[in-house]
């Protein structure tokens, strides 16, 4: 304890007043002699005490009231327990990503949490509010009270590092006392070891009381026949015990389809027939867990023909004639000395079917038409030298081709993980009737291989970037060095690898993944393409390839849904946007890391704690009262005691 004014204290000496009158008042009586009547004397006797133990009384209360009317002036202090942090900055973390809409006591816990902030947050406090989609540095809770109320959840998972980098680079001369209010889904040790430098780092952590949640993880076309298309649903069950949900289908906002889910696996794929025409809609369910990853937008265009070219002989060519057919394809093949160069950049893939040797001029134009979105197919000849491919190759990424071997090779395995056979097979088939090799070069590669040998050596691998792929195989599948044409393999893989990724697919993108998109339109310099949904439109960076647009949607839209790509008012494409469903499992809570850090219960209790612990506590306010009850004694003595 300390004094504010210690100065005020010398005035203690004052009270050797009311002792020195007490003493003067106390002096000895003298003795007179009297009739000697024993009723008077004792009577005589006993006043005199009386009046002794009053005196004694009323200086007490007297001595004690100055003493606490001195003290009180002097203003006794208690040091607060962090008066060393009183000056340090506030930073209030906010974890508002789509976890943060799980159902608490009192409701989501989001918007729970940011009522208590309104609530408690002392008004004369400066602080600094950081959130997954935005930041208020150097405010009050009045400033934002508007802006808090309207906070929306992110499609932005909560990284607590990325947004402790952004509070350290906030230069201060002053500590810094960070609390964080978040549900702990998606913690990790990585993103807390960047909080070292913090002096004091607390938690607040909401909890959901139910942990059971469905999600539409992503919808495919498992199917097509000349009228209808075969869409698949792949749903995800997290939590026990889920209850079956219902599920339906629209387009344009029209119900086409709908039925009931029951989960016997935590997997669960729903299947339905639509006819084959243009789909902008979305499907959805209804469960008791996060609304967010409820529904899945997503567009179909209209099926348009894939051009192919495949370069080469025509007799070693006839079978992509068999796989690319006029229903689906427009297919052509070229020699390398009656190819038109001009024709190359207006395909969808190009088949270099075992050419001996590849002019510049046709590298050249292959380079440019992969950056632009085109697939590559090479398949070697044995007549190729290494020096050669790899030459080639190398404007494509990381992959060699070593020696020719004259071994015959069994091609057994099948990376059914490969985005080259995604969905292609319902179950793991082992048991295939193996096709294989007489003549293969070694590859070597840092991509995954596709298609294997049976000694784990490269058959078919690709070189991926996001706009388009080049597929490399090892060996010449011609009928003399192999029997892959007879394989049933033959149909998927040559099938797959014409399509680009968005040809012909269901079209829906997540927010944030910034994979660029590519859009057939032909456009002047000054054309600039928007993006229009129903309540929010944007201008995407974009990039003229040809008779293609490169489009990257970086962060953009904010909001999940169906929208419209427009060149000015001319409508060019369909497209659906929906959210990453990273945060749709409410059991992956990692509250066991916070062991090292403190744990408040509630923003009120952090408050409360903050004010208290970082204030010096004065009592000068009891010595106060302790003078008036003395005071109410020394009158109550005066009157009552004889």
């Amino acid at each position: 304890m300390y004094f504010k004014n210690p100065e005020i204290l010398y005035f203690l000496l004052l009270l050797i007043v009311p002792i020195l009158v007490h003493l003067f008042q106390l002096r000895r009586y003298k003795k007179e002699y009297f009739t000697n009547v024993r009723f008077l004397k004792e009577l005589s006797i006993q006043t005199r005490k009386s009046s002794k133990i009053k005196k004694w009384l009323l200086l007490s209360t007297r001595l004690l009231l100055l003493s606490c009317v001195i003290i009180a002036f002097a203003q006794p202090t208690f040091k607060a327990k962090e008066k060393e942090n009183a000056t340090n900055e506030m930073y209030i973390i906010l974890d508002n990503s789509f976890s943060m809409q799980a159902k608490g006591k009192k409701g989501e816990l989001l918007k729970r949490a940011v009522q208590e902030l309104l609530e408690e947050t002392p008004e004369n406090l400066h602080f600094s509010l950081l959130t997954n989609s935005g930041n208020y540095w150097n405010t009050d809770i009045k400033s934002i009270h508007n802006s808090l109320q309207k906070l929306k959840y992110s499609a932005i998972p909560f990284q607590l590092d990325n947004i402790m980098a952004q509070l350290k680079a906030r230069k201060s001369a002053f500590k810094k006392d960070v609390v964080i209010i978040t549900d702990a889904i998606g913690l990790n040790q990585k993103q807390l070891k960047n909080s070292d430098a913090i002096n004091s780092l607390k938690f607040i952590i909401p909890k959901a009381e139910q942990k059971n949640n469905v999600s539409i993880d992503s919808v495919f076309i498992k199917g097509a026949s000349d009228d209808f298309y075969e869409i698949s649903i792949e749903l995800k069950a997290y939590g026990e015990d889920i209850n079956a949900i219902p599920i339906a289908l629209y387009n344009q906002n029209k119900l086409i389809a709908k039925t009931t889910v029951n989960f016997e696996t935590k997997k669960k794929s729903i299947f339905f027939t639509i006819p084959k025409q243009t789909f902008h809609g979305y499907v959805s369910i209804v469960d008791n867990g996060l609304a967010y990853d409820n529904t899945y937008y997503f567009s179909i265009s209209k099926t348009k023909k894939i051009n192919v070219i495949s370069i080469g002989e025509a007799e070693k060519s006839t079978f992509l004639s068999r796989i690319y057919t006029n229903n689906e394809f427009v297919y052509n093949n070229f020699t390398v000395g009656s190819l038109d160069y001009n024709k190359l950049q207006d395909q969808d893939a190009i088949v270099l079917n075992e050419l001996d040797e590849i002019p510049q001029a046709l590298q050249t134009t292959l380079k440019s038409f992969v950056e632009k979105g085109g697939n590559l197919i090479v398949i070697p000849s044995t007549s190729s030298t290494s020096a050669n491919m790899n030459a080639f190759l190398m404007n494509f990424g990381n992959v060699k081709f070593n020696s020719l071997e004259n071994t015959e090779k069994l091609i057994t395995k099948i990376n059914f993980s490969h985005p080259l056979f995604n969905s292609v097979f319902e179950n793991k088939v082992n048991n295939f009737q193996y096709p294989k090799t007489k003549k293969s070069f070694v590859l070597s590669s840092s991509s995954p291989a596709a298609l294997s040998y049976e000694d784990l050596s490269i058959f078919l691998t690709a070189i991926q970037n996001p706009i388009s792929c080049v597929y490399i195989f090892s060996a010449p599948i011609n009928t003399t060095n192999s029997n892959f044409q007879q394989s049933p393999l033959i149909v998927p893989t040559f099938y797959k690898m014409a399509l680009n990724n968005q040809n012909n697919s269901i079209n829906a993108l997540i927010i944030g993944n910034n994979n660029p998109h590519l859009t057939n339109a032909s456009l002047n310099k000054d054309d600039i393409l928007t993006v229009k949904g129903i309540e929010e439109q944007f201008i995407p960076v974009q990039q003229i390839l040809n008779n293609k647009i490169k489009i990257n949607f970086n962060d953009y839209p904010e909001q999940a849904g169906n929208f419209e790509i427009y060149n000015k008012k001319e409508w060019l494409e369909n497209i659906s946007f929906n959210f990453n469903r990273t945060e749709s499992d409410l059991a992956e809570a990692n509250e066991n890391l916070l062991s090292d850090y403190k744990i408040i219960d509630s923003t009120s209790t952090f408050f409360d704690t903050l004010q208290t612990n970082k204030t010096d506590n004065q009592i000068w306010k009891w010595f106060v009262i302790f003078a008036l009850l003395f005071l109410l004694a020394e009158m109550a003595i005066i009157r009552f005691v004889k």
